[in-house]
């Protein structure tokens, strides 16, 4: 049986971080809980977790400032955990590079499901990377690494993805010239409920135009088809490890 996994629960409030550690504890997860995010920065300093989840109202900051800052570091997911319902919070969540997004109260084993969706989901790109033939994506002027999240310009300008963003980003890449709906690029998120509406994958999209088009306002990548989904224009060749 292999090692528990580790994760981080950053949470001011001592009873639900108790209970949510003890509900993790008995997935057979490995848990450190933290009252304050200067608590969490010391400890992913000392070694990173597998995944960290943020709640929103911490006492020495703002949950939002925290995951900010946590997103570009490609060692482990972020989601956010909290009583902070609005769309608008949400969304801004995801727009500042968390995975995943879940509304106090919630169930035990959506909480364990989304974890676990997070986690396969990073593994699923690890593995992406070993493969010699499918580990690293050229197009345009950028070469995608999926196996550190990466994307570099020709002009060696980098820019960081998260797992999630790396993911949806993969899988245009594996049908370039092609429309995929929402639901294909969502997976198996797609049977998410409780984000009417769901805009992750629109806000995820529009986050990585950011780093891969010239014009963001006008994308010429990425397209959006309406009523249909998402098309990738550009022509893809994959390098061998080696190229």
């Amino acid at each position: 049986m292999g090692a528990r996994k580790l994760l981080y629960l950053i949470e001011d409030d001592a009873d639900i971080r108790n209970l949510v550690r003890t509900v993790l504890e008995g997935y057979g997860y490995e848990v450190q809980a933290f009252g304050s995010g200067r608590d969490a920065r010391a400890a992913i300093r000392r070694q990173a977790p597998e995944l960290c989840l943020v709640d929103l109202g911490l006492p020495d900051m703002d949950g939002l400032t925290l995951v900010r800052e946590l997103w570009g570091d490609v060692r482990f997911g972020v989601i956010i955990l909290t009583g902070r319902g609005g769309v608008s919070d949400r969304v801004l969540g995801l727009e500042l590079g968390a995975d995943d997004y879940i509304v106090k109260p919630f169930e035990p084993r959506e909480l364990v499901a989304r974890i676990n969706s997070v986690i396969r989901r990073r593994e699923q790109l690890a593995g992406a990377a070993m493969a010699a033939d499918t580990q690293r994506a050229r197009f345009g002027e950028w070469v995608f690494d999926p196996g550190n999240l990466t994307l570099v310009a020709d002009d060696g300008h980098q820019e960081s993805l998260t797992a999630a963003e790396a993911g949806l980003l993969l899988a245009l890449l594996k049908s370039p010239k092609r429309v995929l709906s929402r639901e294909q690029l969502q997976g198996a998120d797609c049977e998410r409920d409780d984000f009417p509406y769901d805009r992750s994958i629109d806000v995820r999209v529009s986050r990585i135009r950011k780093k891969i088009e010239r014009d963001a306002k006008s994308p010429r990548l990425i397209k959006t088809v309406y009523g249909a989904g998402y098309l990738f224009t550009a022509e893809v060749l994959w390098l061998s490890g080696d190229a």
